[in-house]
């Protein structure tokens, strides 16, 4: 790293830094330039290609955690979530849930309500495996040996649904992908949660063939986000569903595999096995 991308890191971490602590007076585009020593329009492209994201939206993402935090402990109205997170008011927050969540507050709040959810352990040629589903397709799967634990990872996710240990069809059908059985793909459903730009990333990961790779940088590309490698890299490491989804398949420009939620060695034995059965299929 030169001089000058020294500086340039330096700069937008002390950004980073001061949003994280004044978030609650939700300073503009000109107070956050300025504590930089930057002009508003530099600081903007800086941020955008340093962060992955613009300034803005970075605080929106602060904002809203705050106030999930706030909503997830059931003490908070929506009224005061708004008020401690430095909004105008309920109607503010709503349009943040909305556009970041893919959520009302409401629906936050009371998130899993009158979910049901089945769910079922199995073991593959990676490991032991949780799969979770509600009556719409399978909601969260991942990699994990011990039941206890994978089942509390489950339930924290859904904090208020209603869990039922049953193997049900649609789980079914997502397991036999593990016994090389591809018929079964048309009829594999999910029921995913997440922001429109995670839902994008998530989907553009689906289009990536058995057998071949794709770069942080490459997927970006392909949802016209260019500049947001670094969003990308933390939408995949939000992938709700291992394998099915496969963020494996995405690795570093480099050829470095990269991180992966259910440990590198695992990522590099799917990668080698994916790649193994398609060249022996041609």
């Amino acid at each position: 790293m030169n001089t000058q991308q020294t500086i340039n890191y330096n700069r937008i971490a002390e950004a980073i830094d001061y949003i994280k602590a004044n978030f609650k007076s939700q300073p503009n585009l000109d107070e956050v330039a300025a504590k930089v020593h930057l002009s508003p329009f530099h600081f903007q492209r800086l941020f955008t290609e340093w962060a992955g994201t613009s300034p803005k939206k970075f605080l929106q993402y602060i904002s809203v955690e705050h106030a999930k935090t706030l909503l997830k402990e059931n003490q908070s109205t929506l009224f005061d979530a708004a008020y401690e997170t430095g909004l105008s008011g309920t109607s503010r927050l709503h349009d943040l849930f909305i556009n970041i969540e893919g959520m009302t507050p409401a629906e936050y709040k009371n998130s899993g309500n009158d979910l049901s959810i089945n769910y079922s352990f199995a073991e593959t040629a990676f490991g032991n495996i949780i799969v979770a589903s509600t009556p719409k397709g399978v909601c969260y799967m991942a990699f994990n040996e011990e039941e206890e634990t994978a089942l509390k990872d489950l339930k924290a996710k859904f904090p208020n649904a209603s869990f039922s240990r049953k193997l049900d069809m649609l789980q079914q059908n997502a397991l036999f992908i593990f016994q090389n059985d591809w018929s079964k793909l048309p009829d594999i459903k999910l029921h995913l949660k997440g922001t429109d730009f995670q839902l994008k990333v998530w989907e553009t990961l689906l289009k990536i063939p058995m057998g071949q790779l794709a770069s942080y940088g490459s997927i970006a590309q392909k949802i016209k986000k260019p500049t947001a490698s670094r969003a990308v890299g933390t939408a995949i490491g939000t992938n709700p569903v291992a394998f099915l989804i496969p963020c494996h398949r995405v690795i570093q420009s480099t050829g470095v595999v990269g991180g992966y939620m259910w440990g590198n060695t695992r990522k590099t034995a799917i990668i080698g096995w994916e790649a193994a059965k398609t060249s022996s299929a041609t």
